[in-house]
């Protein structure tokens, strides 16, 4: 029994180390996340949701098809804006009243934000920017 033992264990012993090489060889580091990028990152999508939410209004679809603008570009467009943009967004429907004026706002917003990727050449939602 000893004998077996003896030849047994320095196998077992190298199939453990052969077979934990390949872990090792693919852990990879792990980036810590500080909690304000975390807080960030989450104060950014829920400002995304609102201005999501916003867009899914009826008085703002109607005023967006008065502009002659889709709601669907809108809403691709939206989602394309930069986190500091949603940053800016969110801060203007902050401050804007509440009411009647701050859709009329808002809408005052999204079609200026348009009209300035339409300008730039970004994007081709306005034909009379050409």
């Amino acid at each position: 029994m000893q004998r077996i033992c003896r030849v047994l264990n320095p196998l077992l012993i190298l199939s453990l180390v052969m077979g934990s090489i390949p872990l090792a060889v693919q852990a990879q580091p792990v980036a810590l996340v500080s909690t304000q990028q975390v807080l960030a990152t989450e104060q950014v999508n829920a400002d995304r949701a609102r201005i999501g939410e916003l867009l899914t209004r009826t008085e703002v679809r109607a005023q967006l098809a008065g502009f002659g603008v889709a709601p669907a570009e809108v809403e691709a467009r939206v989602a394309a804006l930069s986190d500091q943009e949603v940053r800016q967004m969110a801060e203007q429907l902050d401050n804007m009243p509440a009411g009647a004026n701050a859709v009329v706002g808002a809408l005052l917003t999204v079609f200026i934000i348009l009209l300035v990727t339409d300008l730039l050449g970004l994007t081709n939602v306005f034909p009379f920017t050409r």
